[in-house]
């Protein structure tokens, strides 16, 4: 099946930035536009462009955390960073420096982005993931080469989870967060009390200020 092509909200004034947003599995990118949407309204992020991929399915059969390396398609993941990559490239390619583009995203993309954020061979403004994992942990070390590590050791990451999420644990999340601590990373990590899988208001205040920090206005 053919890749669809992504949904794109272009900037309203110069374009300086672009925030890559990655759907969840059976989400299409239809599902997160209306974030871009209120950013419009209220005059948020004018510079920046909005880009929600429509990715396809990944096989990803969660049991326990200790148990995802062994429950999840490689090859697919590989398949999905790769098109990440593509896309970051695709706005290199435009003009856009990879220090004024973000990766994030929601459940399955925003774990596949934590992964093809921390892989990118560019240094990105930041990573950030919503209800979200770290995928094939136990090769990650492997494929950070060093000149990926050096692109992105400083890249900041923003991560969001509910505290009764029953589908992606909040201990996945909390863990992930501590995994990537040690290997270097500086993770903002949240905890929403009450949240199920889904996004919560303060969870999106904080996640705006966050990319407000990341992708200042540059008149």
């Amino acid at each position: 099946m053919a890749q669809l092509a992504p949904l794109v909200v272009p900037a309203l004034k110069k374009h300086t930035a672009t925030v890559i947003w990655a759907h969840g599995l059976g989400d299409s990118g239809q599902g997160w536009l209306p974030i871009a949407e209120n950013y419009r309204r209220r005059s948020k992020f004018d510079e920046v462009a909005f880009i929600f991929p429509n990715a396809p399915s990944i096989s990803i059969t969660v049991i326990a955390f200790n148990d995802l390396a062994q429950q999840q398609d490689q090859p697919g993941i590989h398949k999905s960073r790769d098109y990440f990559h593509s896309l970051i490239k695709g706005e290199i390619d435009k003009g856009i420096p990879s220090s004024r583009i973000v990766l994030g995203g929601f459940s399955q993309g925003g774990s596949i982005s934590i992964f093809a954020g921390l892989t990118s061979p560019s240094p990105l403004a930041g990573i950030f993931g919503l209800s979200s994992y770290l995928l094939l942990g136990d090769t990650l070390p492997s494929v950070l080469t060093q000149e990926i590590r050096a692109a992105n050791s400083s890249t900041p990451i923003f991560m969001g989870h509910g505290d009764a999420d029953p589908l992606v644990k909040p201990e996945w999340g909390s863990v992930t967060a501590k995994v990537l601590k040690g290997l270097g990373w500086k993770v903002d990590f949240n905890i929403y009390r009450g949240l199920v899988h889904s996004a919560d208001p303060k969870e999106m205040d904080d996640l705006e200020k966050w990319l407000s920090e990341r992708l200042p206005a540059q008149g």
